[in-house]
Order: structure tokens, then sequence, then C-alpha cells
């Protein structure tokens, strides 16, 4: 099983985390901060300006240091058939 792995930033203390990817979407990014028994779920989402990804987790901000329109187009590169809409 490969497991996309992105780089976040907790802002207290800058230090920087390596997560895996539950789902990633241009709208929220789902994240597992930690290993096995430990691990905690994060839901990140857009900021205001969607110049990056924010959530919280234990009481810490953490972010993701994308903009919105890169994470579309990480999407539509790994999956080429959702930009295809069925709608008209």
């Amino acid at each position: 099983m490969n497991n996309e792995k992105i780089k976040v930033r907790v802002t207290e203390t800058r230090q920087s985390l390596d997560v895996v990817v539950l789902s990633k979407r241009p709208d929220r990014i789902e994240v597992v901060l930690g290993e096995g028994a430990h691990s905690v779920r994060c839901v990140l989402t857009p900021t205001r300006t969607a110049a990056a990804y924010a959530g919280s987790a234990m009481g810490r901000e953490i972010v993701y240091e994308r903009s919105r329109a890169q994470v579309q187009a990480d999407v539509d590169q790994l999956n080429p058939q959702l930009r295809k809409s069925s709608r008209p």
C-alpha cells in the first residue's frame, strides 16, 4: 500500500511533521498524525485567502503550506478522470 505523505508545520513550535493523507480534495484534506494507538485524525481546510490549509489536532494548529489551486492540480494529476464531470 502506497500512502501519500505531506509535510505540515505546527504553528506554535514551527516544527515540521510528515503526516499520512487519508483523503485529499480541494475543499478539505484529511490526515493522520502519529501511528498506531496514539494516532490522531485531523481535517485541514483552506484558509480564508486559499493560500494554505489549516486545522487543529490536540489543541495545536497545523498548517499545510500549499494553495488550493496547487492541491487541485495535485488531485488532477493523481486521477485525471475526476476532472471530467458526468453532468452536462
